[in-house]
């Protein structure tokens, strides 16, 4: 995984100007439905339907999660990193990570997500794929998530 992941900062630097950090991140893995609690809090009992349904996300739906505190990608069990798509994830998250260790300052949170999205959709043209094929996101979703709601 290391290897890995230095191969990502790298890329992520010569590409975007992001900071190039020898600092990893800690990777774990988790069901869909702990991944989703970590990222909007905790606000389903892990009992009720509801929770039933996060267990299987859609593709539009969180998939992963950056822990800012505690430097952390969490992806989804089951993930091996053997698709343009699995690891353009990896990707996404790894930005947030030099965003974080890099200290740099967003207006608001969806402005973070910015570059993580742009660097994503390019990891995945590498391979001849895109954000909507692989995840269903059109550029005007992408618009939405990734201002600033002043």
């Amino acid at each position: 995984m290391n290897t890995l992941l230095t191969t990502i900062v790298l890329w992520l630097s010569t590409n975007f100007g992001l900071p190039a950090s020898n600092e990893h991140p800690r990777v774990e893995f988790r069901p869909p439905a702990e991944i989703v609690a970590l990222r909007y809090g905790n606000v389903v009992d892990r009992g009720s339907q509801a929770a039933n349904a996060l267990a299987q996300p859609s593709p539009r739906e969180v998939v992963s999660v950056y822990d800012h505190a505690t430097k952390t990608i969490y992806l989804p069990e089951g993930w091996l990193g053997n698709t343009p798509a699995e690891l353009s994830v990896l990707v996404h998250e790894m930005v947030h990570h030099l965003q974080n260790v890099g200290k740099l300052k967003f207006e608001c949170p969806q402005e973070r997500e910015q570059i993580a999205y742009k660097a994503q959709e390019r990891w995945l043209n590498l391979f001849g794929r895109d954000l909507l094929r692989d995840f269903e996101l059109d550029p005007f979703t992408l618009l939405v998530i990734t201002k600033c709601g002043y």
